[in-house]
């Protein structure tokens, strides 16, 4: 079973201790244009396309939801939306950064934490989602449990991720976009190294990540049922899983537990 979504990539750190902190300092560098990033990756698309993915795993109104990794609250903006409430969703990053420009566009509770420890009550969420970060975790199996955890019986998980295309014209074609063309226009647009760095870096984790074989094995081991892929233009990943049982009711209102 895997434990990293990904080796060790020594062009940015030197082992694995130092891995989360070079990620936690490669988003605080770039924060202030991750949304500008994002924008430029997805063409435009991203936000209809996370509302469509989010709508596809049953997200409605009257549901509770966590975003895990929630960046700048792209996902968690979407699902906010859907719900009508922000006061609805809750948002966990471990980046300061990151957490710092999520508030300036949503009106949710923030959290500075990571996806391998949440720090939530049990059985606390309709739906949890990992919006392109399963490749920043330090392990899928743990980072999977919790996410077990914090579900209520018959709640979901939705992963979203970008996962190498099976076309190798494809994948050079973003290989060149991610590792020369993007960097480029950040370098033009912002002078922020970290910026710069992020699309590379993006790349690097795509290309040496797990096989989503080996995903879906690790949400069956975290105890997810009939975990599925779902894959949207040949590169774009929506694992959809379940945690088994009947869904329990809870007080209108309710709240998870914060630190």
């Amino acid at each position: 079973m895997p434990g990293a979504p990904h080796p060790v990539l020594e062009r940015y750190y030197a082992g694995e201790a130092e891995r989360q902190r070079f990620v936690v300092a490669l988003f605080d560098g770039a924060a202030r244009h991750y949304d500008e990033v994002c924008r430029l990756m997805s063409l435009g698309s991203g936000q209809w396309y996370r509302r469509r993915a989010l709508e596809r795993a049953g997200l409605r109104p009257g549901m509770r939801l966590l975003d895990v990794a929630t960046g700048t609250g792209l996902v968690a903006r979407s699902a906010a939306r859907i719900l009508g409430d922000a006061r609805a969703v809750v948002g966990l990053d471990p980046s300061g950064g990151m957490l710092r420009e999520a508030r300036k566009r949503l009106a949710a509770p923030l959290v500075q934490g990571r996806g391998e420890h949440l720090p939530f009550a049990s059985e606390r969420f309709d739906l949890v989602t990992l919006g392109y970060a399963l490749r920043h975790v330090a392990d899928l199996e743990v980072a999977f449990r919790e996410c077990f955890r914090v579900l209520r019986p018959g709640g979901r998980l939705l992963v979203l991720e970008i996962s190498s295309a099976p076309s190798a014209a494809r994948r050079g074609a973003l290989r060149l976009y991610l590792t020369q063309v993007l960097p480029l226009v950040m370098a033009l647009r912002t002078r922020n190294r970290h910026a710069r760095m992020l699309t590379r870096y993006y790349w690097d984790t795509i290309a040496a990540c797990v096989p989503p074989a080996a995903i879906l094995d690790a949400l069956r081991e975290a105890g997810f049922a009939d975990p599925a892929r779902h894959v949207v233009a040949g590169t774009f990943s929506e694992y959809l899983a379940t945690r088994p049982g009947q869904r329990s009711d809870m007080a209108a209102g309710e709240m998870p537990r914060s630190p």
